[in-house]
């Protein structure tokens, strides 16, 4: 597939206020219900950029840097940073503002990896990006750095599976 888009033709935003039911004890956003919404605004910015389904493949770590509290708004910016042959890296601002003072806070960030599949489940190829902001630059040139990460994870993992496996106790 040799043809190319813009990073900016997958930017995704997703703005929701925090309500009671999405909160714990403490009266801040569930961690879980933060993922979700992480897994979801990425999703949509890898198909936006394939224009096919995508399954998930992986989900760098959620650091979570600032808490989110019950009447506040979180804002979700996704987009995709760096493209393989049939995978996406897309990179996951969140970011929350108290609606009645206007603070704001990066309050977690993500790297997730998506791959695009047929009408057969199968991978497929996905179009290449072209990063054009210092911000898109900047993740594109550090991609290559994420993924020999992710695959030396992904074999930790896999070996994890096999040692331990389904019928072992820890």
């Amino acid at each position: 597939m040799n043809e190319s888009k813009k990073c900016k033709e997958s930017f995704v935003v997703k703005t929701s206020i925090v309500l009671p039911p999405d909160t714990n004890a403490y009266g801040t956003l569930f961690g879980g219900k933060l993922m979700a919404y992480i897994d979801d605004v990425a999703g949509i910015s890898a198909m936006r950029h394939a224009r096919k389904n995508v399954v998930t493949a992986s989900t760098d770590s959620v650091d979570f840097l600032h808490p989110i509290y019950q009447g506040n708004s979180v804002c979700l910016e996704a987009f995709v940073t760096y493209t393989g042959r049939s995978s996406m890296e897309i990179f996951v601002k969140v970011i929350a503002e108290d609606l009645l003072s206007g603070d704001r806070n990066i309050c977690a960030m993500s790297f997730l990896t998506m791959v695009a599949i047929d009408e057969n489940g199968k991978p497929t190829p996905v179009p290449s990006v072209i990063p054009e902001t210092e911000e898109e630059k900047s993740l594109y040139d550090s991609a290559k750095e994420r993924a020999d990460i992710r695959k030396n994870r992904r074999k930790d993992s896999e070996y994890r599976a096999k040692k331990y496996g389904i019928n072992q106790s820890i």
